[in-house]
């Protein structure tokens, strides 16, 4: 069991983005959470890698899913903590705790928009952060996770 586990990425959403796909489509685009999801699952395979996507409106929950990560022993955290990236300490003290690779993805450009969003406190806990990509961001982070944590694309394995 604990063999699968390791394998494992936790794509973690926070508040509001159940809403996407209605949400602001100006701002967040037109695809819905469950694209998100698929996106992520798809390239996580990509990588021999399982992506555990959860979403919650609530903290709490959001440090509850860290916890569990570590619980879990998981391999990474891709993380859109939404709104709570710029408000929450206790988001940023979860993460830095649980010691596991992090990648904070922003749908939209946070630096673009207003000034109260310019600030994260959950990229002070990750190794990288990337924004303003739409949700081919959540992509890119799996990738970037994936190298940082040594997992090879399965195509680059059949080429050697």
């Amino acid at each position: 069991m604990a063999q699968a586990s390791a394998a494992t990425i936790y794509v973690l959403n926070g508040p509001n983005l159940n809403l996407l796909g209605s949400r602001e489509p100006e701002i967040y685009g037109h695809a819905k959470l469950a694209d998100v999801e698929q996106l992520c699952a798809e390239t996580a395979a990509q990588f021999g890698l399982t992506a555990d996507c959860r979403q919650s409106n609530r903290e709490g929950e959001l440090i509850d899913f860290i916890h569990q990560a570590h619980a879990n022993k998981a391999a990474g955290i891709v993380i859109n903590a939404g709104g709570y990236s710029h408000t929450s300490i206790a988001l940023h003290d979860a993460l830095v705790a649980v010691k596991i690779p992090t990648v904070e993805v922003h749908i939209s450009n946070i630096h673009a928009r207003e000034s109260f969003r310019h600030h994260s406190f959950t990229a002070k806990a990750a190794f990288a952060s990337l924004c303003g990509f739409g949700i081919d961001g959540y992509r890119l982070a799996i990738s970037g996770l994936a190298a940082k944590i040594g997992a090879e694309a399965k195509a680059a394995k059949a080429r050697t």
